[in-house]
C-alpha cells in the first residue's frame, strides 16, 4: 500500500482528561538519591554537589521534590545520611515541605539582593562541615555536560569555594551526565509513576492547544488568544509562546497586544513540567487565502513534513537508534528549503529538553522508560513560514505497560484510544511499546480557521 500525506477531514476525538494529578511516591525520592549515590561511588566521588535555580531546577526537583523559587539552592550529598540542602531566606520554609527528608541549612547569600545576610555561616565552613575536604573528589551537577569535565556551569562563588577547599590535590568535575546522559542518565529512564505524571501534564498542554485551535478567531489579540490555553498554575517548563504576523517567524516570543489578522502566520507553544505541545500554521480557512506565491503550502512544506513525522513515529521503538530517527528526517527534509538544523527529537522530563540521542550516526539505542519529544522544526525563512507538530511520547516494554495499565487505568485507556486514532484516522501505525501522551498526538491542521482539516495518510487517497 502506498501511503501519501494529504489534507482531509479528521474527527479529533475527546480522549478525556485526568480527574486528579498523579504523584510520585515519597519513597521514590530516596530511591533516586540511592541510585545517584551508587553512581557517585562508582566514579570515586566523595560528595555530589547539586546546584539549582529557578530556570534550572529539574535535577534537584527530580532528586528531592523541591524546586527553589526566587532563589538558588545547593544540595550536598554524601555516601550516607540525610542530604543537606542549602537555601536562602525565602526557600527555607518551602524546602521543609519536600517529600525527601533533608537537613536544611540557611545560607543567606542565596537570598535576593538586599535581603538580610546576618544569620548564616560562610559557604566554606558549611561545605567543610558537609564533608568537602582537602584532596577530595567532588562531582558537581549543574545543567549541561561539556567535552571537558573541568567545565562547570555553576556560579563561580560556589566553584571557587569548593576548589579552594580541595586544594591542588583535589578534583572537581562536572557530573551532570550522571543524571542526563542521553543513553542512561538517571532522568532519561522513567518509572511508571513518573510517566503517569507526564501523561497528566501532556493532557493539560494538549487540551489547551486544542482549545486554541478550535477557538481562534481573527480580531483577537495575542493576549486574548493565549487565554484559551487556560494555564492552571502548574510549573511551566518554558514561557508561554504565542505570536502571529511578522513576529511569528522570530520564534520564542511571548504574546503581545497585537490583533491577529486573517492571513497571519501563527505559532504557539505551551509547556508545563513533563510536557510541551506546539503547533504552527496560518490563520486562514484554506490555501486561497494565502499569498499567491505560497498557495502550495501544504504540498511544498506540510505534506513532506508530515511524512517525516509519521516515519519518525513508526520507526520509534525500544532498540531504535537515534541515528535511525535522524536518517528518516534527513530522507524527507534534507533539502535546505526545510531548514531543519536542530536535533529532530529529544528527551523530555520536568524540563522541556533534557538531552538528545537523535543525531547523525548516533548509536544510542532507545530504552524502555524514555520519554521523548517529537520536535522536528522546519525554519524555511520564506513566506512558507513553518509547520510544527510537537508532542511527548513514551516507550514502555511489556512489564512497564502492564504496570501502567494496572496502576493508572484511566490514563491507559486514553493512551490506547490515541494509538487507535493515530492508526485509523491518521494512518500512523505505532509499535506496541510506543505510548502517545498528548490528546493531539499526530494531529496537524495547517489552516487554523478550519481545524477539522488535518494531515492524514489514512482513508481515501491510498492506492493499493
Amino acid at each position: 500500500m502506498i501511503r501519501a500525506a494529504r489534507l482531509g477531514e479528521v474527527g479529533l476525538p475527546d480522549f478525556g482528561m485526568p480527574a486528579t494529578r498523579p504523584e510520585v511516591p515519597a519513597a521514590r525520592y530516596e530511591e533516586r538519591i540511592a541510585a545517584l549515590r551508587g553512581r557517585a561511588v562508582a566514579r570515586g566521588y566523595d560528595r555530589i554537589v547539586v546546584y539549582a535555580d529557578r530556570e534550572h531546577s529539574a535535577n534537584l526537583a527530580y532528586l528531592t521534590g523541591f524546586d527553589p523559587r526566587f532563589e538558588e539552592a545547593i544540595l550536598v550529598l554524601g555516601a550516607t545520611g540525610e542530604p543537606a540542602i542549602l537555601v536562602g531566606n525565602e526557600c527555607y520554609g518551602m524546602a521543609g515541605a519536600a517529600p525527601l527528608p533533608m537537613r536544611r541549612v540557611l545560607f543567606q547569600d542565596l537570598s535576593l539582593p538586599g535581603q538580610p545576610r546576618d544569620r548564616s555561616r560562610p559557604l566554606g565552613e558549611i561545605l567543610a562541615e558537609e564533608g568537602v575536604a582537602p584532596g577530595g573528589r567532588i562531582g558537581v551537577v549543574g545543567w549541561k555536560t561539556y567535552s571537558r569535565r573541568s567545565t562547570i556551569d555553576v556560579p563561580a562563588f560556589i566553584v571557587d569555594e569548593v576548589r579552594s577547599i580541595l586544594g591542588p590535590a583535589g578534583t572537581l568535575e562536572n557530573a551532570t551526565d550522571l543524571l542526563i546522559d542521553a543513553a542512561d542518565g538517571l532522568r532519561v529512564i522513567n518509572d511508571v509513576d513518573q510517566l503517569a505524571v507526564f501523561e497528566h501534564a501532556a493532557c493539560q498542554t494538549s487540551d489547551g492547544v486544542r482549545r486554541l485551535l478550535f477557538g481562534l478567531e481573527p480580531g483577537m489579540t495575542e493576549a486574548e488568544a493565549v487565554r484559551l490555553l487556560r494555564w492552571n498554575g502548574m510549573p511551566l517548563s518554558c514561557h508561554l509562546m504565542l505570536t502571529a504576523g511578522p513576529r511569528a517567524a522570530l520564534g520564542l516570543l511571548s504574546p503581545g497586544d497585537r490583533r491577529i489578522e486573517r492571513g497571519d502566520p501563527l505559532t504557539v507553544a505551551f509547556g508545563v513540567w513533563g510536557a510541551l505541545t506546539c503547533r504552527a500554521g496560518f490563520v486562514v480557512a484554506g490555501p486561497d487565502e494565502l499569498p499567491a506565491g505560497f498557495r502550495d503550502y501544504v504540498e511544498r512544506l506540510v505534506a513532506p513534513y508530515f511524512e517525516a513525522v509519521a516515519g519518525w513515529y513508526e520507526a520509534l521503538g525500544i532498540g531504535t537508534t537515534g541515528g535511525a530517527l535522524q536518517a528518516i528526517v534527513d530522507r524527507h527534509l534534507s533539502d535546505p528549503f526545510f531548514g531543519v538544523s536542530l536535533n529532530p527529537g529529544h528527551q523530555l522530563h520536568l524540563d522541556e529538553w533534557v538531552n538528545s540521542p537523535v543525531a547523525p550516526g548516533s548509536t544510542i539505542a532507545l530504552r524502555s522508560g524514555m520519554c521523548l519529544q517529537v520536535d522536528i522544526i522546519p525554519a524555511t525563512g520564506t513566506g512558507y513560514f513553518t509547520t510544527n507538530i510537537e508532542d511527548g511520547v513514551a516507550l514502555a516494554d511489556a512489564p512497564l505497560r502492564a504496570a501502567f495499565g494496572d496502576r493508572y487505568p484511566d490514563a491507559w485507556r486514553r493512551i490506547q484510544a490515541r494509538r487507535r486514532f493515530m492508526s485509523d484516522a491518521l494512518g500512523i501505525v505505532l509499535r506496541p511499546e510506543v505510548l502517545p501522551l498528548s490528546n493531539l498526538a499526530g494531529f496537524l491542521p495547517p489552516f487554523l480557521l478550519r481545524p477539522e482539516l488535518a494531515m492524514t495518510r489514512a482513508g481515501r487517497g491510498h492506492q493499493a
